[in-house]
């Protein structure tokens, strides 16, 4: 059922200020909202500026935000976090600097714990009915493609994978 509620702009201008304050919202969403409420591209356009002039709306800050938020918390990989960016239709500069408040040590430290944790969840589901072999192999495969599934580079994973499996 579409929404046959209409609004004036000042009224989803009013909506949108509620909506960004919230939390940290990228262009898209923006626009995706206003289109839900039935705005004409010119009320669009007039309330998209109004939340960028009174700092409702900042791609740079929401970027920074959202890459923080999807290492700390769902562990994802740089390279997730950029094609999730980039699927917001963020700014290449922007990402670059989302990118950088991921500290380096933690990063990899980061990637040391989850496939730690990984690993040693494999290693406790053990097939009797397979040679120790095929499982240790078995285990290598499913490890590197949870990490590449979380976005972890290629390089990291590997080496990460040789690491564990010694």
């Amino acid at each position: 059922m579409t929404n046959k509620q209409s609004y004036t702009v000042e009224e989803a201008r009013h909506k949108l200020e509620h909506f960004c304050a919230y939390r940290e919202r990228c262009h898209k969403e923006v626009v995706a909202k206003l289109m839900e409420m039935n705005m004409i591209p010119l009320a669009i356009d007039t309330i998209v500026v109004h939340l960028i002039s009174h700092g409702f709306l900042h791609e740079e800050r929401f970027a920074r935000s959202f890459a923080r938020g999807k290492f700390r918390v769902k562990k994802w990989g740089k390279q997730r976090i950029v094609r999730a960016l980039q699927l917001r239709d963020i700014s290449a500069p922007n990402i670059r600097e989302a990118l950088k408040e991921i500290p380096e040590e933690e990063y990899l430290d980061t990637l040391h714990e989850i496939a730690e944790k990984r690993w040693q969840q494999l290693a406790g589901t053990q097939d009797a009915s397979k040679n120790k072999r095929e499982i240790w192999f078995r285990n290598k495969k499913k490890l590197a493609d949870y990490l590449l599934y979380r976005g972890w580079e290629s390089h990291l994973v590997y080496e990460k994978v040789n690491e564990l499996a010694g």
